[in-house]
């Protein structure tokens, strides 16, 4: 296993005094830093990445240096030991990678533009200066920057500006000395920004910043998020925002979808800015987003885990606050139903596939860091461990113990330990013996709940889809039972409870486990106990609706049930429907499609049961949104829209025509809730050379990423071999889609059997170009990712065996290709298998 030196072991940094002259025309800087810090031996180290190192002075005299790159690291000499200052001179280039400073490039009335600005984590602030880059190194940061400026440019960083006088007649822009903090965290932008800017109830200066293609008025809906958001956790946490400004800032080439820098939060435009033609979904997203980046300037920031096998400490604790915090500042949103239907799912299917990652894990080197950065694992699963967590302990004592953990820690590091043990202290209970099971073991359980001869009888083993090792692991299962009379946990392989008839009879309704789908597992009813939920479907709650249909579909994944068990549940929801439950129906159609051929008598069968599922949904609400509607019927109607303009309901696909053609002129103001299907339904039914042309067209010439996700969506619904052919030249071409993109267009274009053989094809003659292009990019891995997610045949299974397999000495991607590989065969078994009883049941619709 390669593994790498820990610098800090031989230099602790102190303070970091830096200046940066920066020139766009040569995307080219140079610049100095004087390092404040104590030497504890005379060889030393620090990380530099493509640098050119010009000097070393320590007072004033030259030192002996000698670059590493193979290791990313620069060998100093030292006379002596103990505290010193160094100061290095060096230069670097300016690239297009999204990491370290890079370029964001935007056009505004038809000019080309562009924007300055750093991505330091996980290991790229190496990229700008020499440095000890790892988390553990906290140290504080003066920053000075010089650059090619013109009008009406500025500079943002971490801190406010201070010398305003002085930069105003020598070009320097200079900001406040930093907190105590990791490298990874320090941030400046600069160019032709503009922003808003409002203050909170404790005087914290927060702003929205974006590019002027974008209007201000763009900014205030995640400025309002931002302040309130920032009050609840003052109060929740019971600790104060650590500095003096909370700035967020949108750029147009971003590679993930935000990043915490401690008073500088960089986003992708799509998460900060919402116009006023937008969807529910894009708003809640932005609002999740921002509150979430905001959790870390406390969870993240004020405290940071020691070394990048605790990265869950900040991803987990924050995707969890996320939903806390939205749900106490918007409570009409029911924001928590957005986890339940979005990253929940993800979570529950990738950790059942043999080879997943726990949540914590050893990490021995930088490169194995974006691995970690899994959307499944560290955030939703971390997420729902951390939801189970409260719920076990209380919401008080939860918040009671998070102010404990940030006294104990501020501004220093931590591990995991030290969360279980601040906890602990404030709800008595024994954290750390409960929760190292869920964090330590990869997976989760399936508890098995069954009666014979009037015993229930509770069982669990780790749950899998596909073939797997059973490595015989058990949880503490949090039973959270809709009946009084059964104990609160399950520590052991198996329970038996005598009396069962007894029990029923002081108790009211069907006997459910896991009540609010708050833990991580699911649960296979047996039985007698089957047949009282099934009855009861009219009387569940939406939440319980949603967990037995997602249940009963991933028992099927696992073939502990039949696949086609499932259509004859599904069709039983023919009446109006919440937004979970259409949610967890339509998670059932899309398992199903898997199963059936184009062109088929089932497929025929397959749309008539689809369609009637919807279509009184599609009755009560339509295309047309109404003047008190709620949120939740927006979302239906987008589930529904969808459905039937895919089954070609004609009602439906003239509709949609329609209204194509009152805005073909102007399609970008389409109503946001309807634009998707509305362009997707064009190009299924009535694709010609000038409708391509228009979305081309469009999608280049605008600034709003959410209708550029949209047309993306609908082009990739292509059935044309020239339009195919015209994608995948774009996606090379930077000035139609940008590398941020790449992996959406990917996902999108693999989705569908007509191009997804041409996409699989280029992805692999051009692998190179993508490694090159994203390699260092958390999105990289998604192109190992997304074929698994999608290839159902055997013959796709081997060709993505033969490319990827060599491959596997790749520690960025080797983790998921063998997940992928055990994904795709599990997905190409089960089909194989079941295909015929699915066929069968869906003949009878």
């Amino acid at each position: 296993m390669k593994t790498v030196e820990h610098l800090i072991e031989k230099f602790v940094p102190e303070n970091y005094n830096i200046f940066l002259d920066i020139n766009r025309k040569t995307k080219t800087f140079s610049g100095n830093v004087a390092i404040n810090g104590e030497a504890l031996d005379n060889n030393v180290s620090f990380h530099q990445k493509d640098l050119s190192i010009q000097s070393i002075l320590l007072d004033n005299e030259p030192v002996l240096f000698s670059e590493d790159h193979d290791n990313e690291t620069l060998h100093v000499e030292l006379p002596f030991t103990g505290i010193m200052t160094l100061v290095i001179e060096f230069s670097g280039k300016i690239t297009d990678n999204m990491t370290g400073i890079y370029p964001s490039y935007y056009t505004v009335d038809g000019k080309e533009k562009e924007v300055i600005s750093t991505q330091f984590e996980s290991h790229f602030a190496r990229e700008a200066f020499p440095c000890i880059d790892e988390p553990q190194a906290k140290a504080s940061f003066d920053l000075s920057i010089k650059f090619d400026q013109e009008a009406d440019e500025i500079v943002l960083s971490n801190m406010p500006e201070i010398n305003v006088d002085l930069r105003q007649e020598t070009g320097l822009w200079t900001f406040d000395t930093t907190p105590r903090m990791s490298s990874y965290l320090l941030a400046f932008a600069l160019g032709d920004l503009h922003g808003i800017t409002a203050k909170t109830k404790n005087g914290t200066e927060v702003g929205v910043f974006a590019t002027k293609a974008h209007p201000t008025s763009s900014l205030e809906f995640s400025l309002d998020i931002a302040l309130r958001v920032i009050d609840f956790y003052e109060d929740y946490f019971g600790v104060k925002y650590p500095i003096p400004q909370s700035y967020n800032i949108a750029l147009p080439d971003f590679s993930s979808g935000a990043m915490e820098n401690w008073g500088l939060i960089t986003y992708r435009e799509i998460y900060l800015l919402v116009d006023e033609n937008s969807t529910v979904h894009s708003r809640q997203q932005v609002a999740l987003v921002v509150a979430h980046e905001l959790a870390h300037q406390w969870f993240g920031n004020l405290v940071t885990m020691k070394w990048w096998d605790d990265l869950w400490l900040n991803e987990s604790f924050a995707n969890m606050m996320e939903y806390v915090s939205v749900d106490a500042i918007e409570p009409s949103w029911k924001i928590f139903e957005d986890f339940q239907t979005g990253g929940l799912q993800l979570a529950l299917k990738r950790d059942a596939t043999d080879g997943v990652q726990s949540v914590h894990v050893d990490v021995n080197h930088p490169d194995e860091i974006n691995t970690l950065f899994d959307p499944a694992i560290v955030y939703a699963k971390g997420s729902r461990l951390m939801h189970m967590l409260r719920r076990w302990i209380g919401d008080k004592d939860f918040a009671k113990g998070l102010g404990i953990y940030f006294e104990k820690h501020q501004y220093s590091n931590s591990i995991g330990s030290d969360l279980w043990n601040a906890l602990s202290e404030s709800s008595g209970k024994d954290v750390a013996d409960f929760m190292d099971a869920w964090l330590e073991q990869p997976g989760y359980p399936v508890l098995t709940a069954k009666v014979e001869d009037n015993q229930l009888i509770l069982s669990q083993e780790q749950f899998f889809i596909g073939d797997n090792n059973k490595q015989d692991r058990i949880w503490p299962i949090p039973l959270n039972s809709s009946w009084k009379g059964l104990p609160e946990t399950l520590t052991e392989k198996t329970m038996v409870i005598p009396n069962f008839d007894q029990l029923r009879a002081t108790n009211e309704g069907p006997l459910r486990f896991n009540t609010e789908n708050t833990a991580h597992y699911i649960t296979d009813y047996q039985g007698q106990l089957l047949g009282l939920l099934v009855e009861s479907i009219d009387s569940l709650d939406n939440v319980s609706l949603l967990q037995m249909i997602q249940e009963r579909r991933l028992l099927a994944e696992s073939g502990k049930i039949l696949y086609a068990d499932l259509v004859d549940l599904i069709a039983k929801f023919t009446g109006q429907k919440s937004y979970m439950v259409a949610s967890a129906i339509q998670q059932v159609i899309a398992g199903l499609e898997r199963f059936v051929e184009e062109e088929t008598e089932e497929e025929l069968s397959f749309k008539r049961l689809t369609s009637s599922i919807f279509e009184e949904d599609y009755r009560l609400l339509g295309f047309d949104q109404t003047e008190n509607e709620s949120d939740e019927e927006e979302l239906v109607r987008q589930i529904t829209l969808n459905q039937l303009i895919s089954n070609g309901n004609v009602e439906v696909v003239e509709k949609a025509k329609a209204i194509f053609e009152k805005y073909e002129s102007h399609i970008s103001d389409i109503p946001a809730a309807i634009r998707r299907y509305v362009l997707l339904n064009q190009v299924k039914y009535y694709e010609d050379d000038s409708i391509i042309d228009l979305y081309f067209d469009t999608y280049v010439k605008t600034n709003n990423n959410n209708i550029r996700l949209d047309l993306a969506y609908a082009l990739s619904r292509t059935h044309s071999e020239s339009t195919l052919r015209r994608i995948l030249a774009s996606l090379k071409d930077k000035s139609i889609v940008k590398p941020q993109d790449l992996a959406m267009w990917y996902n999108y274009l693999l989705t569908q059997s007509f191009t997804q053989e041409k996409l699989w094809q280029w992805a692999r003659e051009d692998w190179d170009w993508i490694k090159a292009a994203l390699g260092g990019d958390m999105s990289f891995d998604r192109f190992v990712i997304y074929p698994a997610n999608h290839f159902r045949t055997q013959e796709r299974l081997e060709e993505y065996k033969t490319f990827f397999q060599p491959k596997l000495d790749d520690m960025a991607i080797s983790r998921n290709i063998s997940m992928g590989i055990n994904e795709i065969s599990a997905r190409v078994s089960l089909i194989e298998t079941e295909k015929e009883s699915v066929k069968r049941a869906l003949a009878n619709y």
